[in-house]
């Protein structure tokens, strides 16, 4: 699969374009290392989820495209995401899953949720920092002990010490909320893990909007090519 600019993956376009074709912009293209059902090509589940995802999304994402082939696990992936994030201050998620993202080196994951802490909370150059150096963002004691502990869980679970967890009920989290941080990380460990091995590259819809300078910060692992 080719990575196209988002004037090139308009809906109902079936064709892509060939392999060695710059796309437009700052958004260049990767090759995927599977091929996905096409839209063209889907029936029943992977038809729905693919309708479901451009609806909701205005595109139809890279990430929906890899699981093409595992409709099941996609459904199964949207279950857990939503039953992880419902209960969770969304401004919270957003910060622990970008840790995580960042410390996985997944620019897919970083650049989508980096975008949407831009959008609804920070400014530009603030979400540079939580992604270069989230204790000089200006975060509170809260959000710092939340993002450390996001790092720590995706770097080496087995780093994680009784010590870790007494910040966290002392900067005011709850056993409940505890737990939702390292599921949220745990979460995202699968998720990026999938995407990121399959080479899936940030869409060009999350990352043309973006200043160049914070469009830079967030690639962390791979890049367009």
């Amino acid at each position: 699969m080719i990575r196209r600019s988002a004037a090139e993956r308009k809906p109902g376009s079936g064709e892509r374009p060939p392999a060695g074709v710059s796309s437009h912009g700052p958004s260049e293209e990767m090759l995927v290392f599977i091929r996905p059902v096409s839209e063209e090509e889907a029936t029943g589940a992977v038809a729905d989820m693919y309708r479901r995802d451009r609806e909701g999304w205005g595109f139809l994402p890279e990430f929906t495209e890899v699981f093409s082939h595992h409709p099941d696990a996609f459904a199964a992936w949207r279950q857990l995401i939503g039953a992880v994030q419902g209960p969770m201050d969304s401004r919270r998620f957003e910060l622990a899953t970008l840790a995580a993202a960042r410390t996985l080196r997944s620019s897919y994951c970083t650049t989508a949720h980096g975008k949407r802490l831009a959008d609804r909370w920070y400014d530009p150059d603030t979400v540079r920092m939580l992604v270069s150096d989230h204790h000089s963002a200006g975060l509170d004691e809260t959000d710092v002990a939340i993002m450390d502990f996001a790092v720590k869980v995706a770097t080496d679970a087995t780093s994680v010490d009784a010590g870790d967890v007494d910040r966290l009920r002392t900067v005011g989290l709850t056993e409940r909320e505890i737990l939702d941080v390292v599921l949220a990380v745990a979460a995202r460990c699968f998720f990026a893990t999938v995407i990121e091995s399959m080479a899936a590259g940030p869409d060009p819809e999350l990352m043309d909007p973006l200043a160049p300078e914070l469009r830079e910060a967030l690639l962390v692992g791979r890049r367009p090519s």
